[in-house]
């Protein structure tokens, strides 16, 4: 026997509309008027909160901090310390052997390091180099990169070679104490013998005696070095082959020209670029 059904059977069991067009039960239109109006006034809202956003960030100055470079973008830091060979007496500021040292590694490196501070002055005996860096108060701690050449006024004072060693060795240590106690960043160059230059023969200087003088110094600089662990550089034997050509001195007749610092840069870059130093 067939089943009638009613109008009202037939919309229960009718599927439920989901168009926007869909007929909508009288029981339910007020609430879906009311959703439909909140929708609309946070559609609406939203649309104010981003305008007003715009225009914030085209009419208002935001100021972002300057100092947002990272570790990794910062130049590496080069200290030099010495006396009239790493202030370079007699020659201008990009002719001193640390200055040329730094473009050789900003050119032919992978590398940026920034300017070399060089406390450094013309006349300096160990000591003295000591009290001028309490002076300058260098604040780069760790360098990534240190050199010292100090010696040769001790040396043309008369003062002896044992308390030159010892002179010397604390030196050293503040050196690599400036190295962030690192002795593979410190580079000690020898003492040049001002014996062979032409100021020495205008003052009839005993050459061999300020020769054998230069090699003690040396000889204990290399010393101490061996000990702690640092680089030595000879710089001497060249000098004594150039430094006695008036192309290799300067006006003073004494102190080295441009064309030799260039050497004594290469010297220190050829070892400094095998260093595994990362910024």
């Amino acid at each position: 026997m067939k089943s009638s059904t009613t109008q009202s059977d037939t919309q229960r069991n009718a599927p439920m509309y989901r168009g926007i067009n869909a007929k909508i039960p009288s029981r339910f239109s007020g609430q879906v008027l009311t959703f439909e109006k909140k929708y609309k006034q946070m559609k609406m809202y939203s649309l104010f909160i981003f305008i007003s956003v715009l225009l914030a960030c085209n009419t208002a100055s935001i100021e972002l901090p300057q100092n947002l470079t990272t570790v990794k973008d910062q130049p590496l830091t080069y200290l030099a310390l010495g006396d009239s060979y790493t202030i370079g007496e007699g020659v201008s500021e990009k002719d001193r052997y640390p200055n040329i040292l730094v473009e050789k590694l900003n050119t032919q490196t992978e590398l940026k390091w920034g300017k070399p501070e060089i406390i450094a002055k013309t006349g300096w005996t160990v000591d003295e180099l000591d009290k001028g860096i309490n002076e300058a108060a260098p604040t780069g701690t760790p360098y990534d990169l240190v050199t010292l050449l100090i010696g040769v006024n001790n040396q043309y004072r008369g003062r002896s070679v044992d308390d030159y060693r010892v002179d010397f060795e604390l030196m050293l240590l503040r050196a690599i104490g400036f190295a962030g106690n690192r002795p593979n960043r410190v580079v000690v160059v020898s003492i040049p013998d001002w014996g062979v230059t032409p100021f020495a023969d205008k003052r009839s200087t005993d050459k061999q005696e300020v020769a054998a003088e230069i090699d003690a110094y040396n000889q204990a600089k290399k010393s101490v070095c061996g000990k702690l662990g640092v680089k030595f550089i000879d710089i001497t034997t060249e000098y004594r082959q150039i430094g006695t050509l008036p192309e290799m001195v300067v006006a003073d007749q004494l102190h080295p020209s441009g064309l030799v610092y260039e050497s004594w840069a290469e010297k220190i870059f050829n070892h400094v670029k095998t260093i595994d130093i990362k910024p």
